[in-house]
């Protein structure tokens, strides 16, 4: 019985904090929004996602940042290239020290 007691108080601990956090009413205004809905969405969880912000502004940026991400790998590996030939160059007119040579 002392452990039913102890998973209900856990649980009860978790639904004050869910209820603090304000989750409970941000779910509960996006199921009564679904709800209300005179066309259900076949997509009930995208809408969710939509109601709550998580696809709009994200996904945007998201798309942004992935492009910036293209871009910048393209531009390193085009630095990585110059600075192989660039070392090549040098090379001709300075060649590296052998190892163990005194200077």
């Amino acid at each position: 019985m002392a452990h039913y007691r102890a998973s209900d108080s856990k649980r009860e601990q978790f639904r004050r904090y869910l209820e603090r956090a304000g989750v409970l009413d941000s779910l509960t205004s996006v199921l009564v929004a679904l709800y209300e809905q005179t066309d259900k969405p076949n997509n009930a969880v995208e809408f969710l996602r939509q109601y709550l912000g998580a696809a709009g502004e994200e996904s945007a940026d998201t798309e942004a940042l992935q492009q910036e991400l293209k871009e910048m790998r393209q531009r390193c590996a085009l630095l990585v290239e110059e600075n192989k030939e660039l070392k090549t160059r040098l090379q001709r007119y300075e060649p590296l020290p052998e190892d163990g040579a005194a200077d």
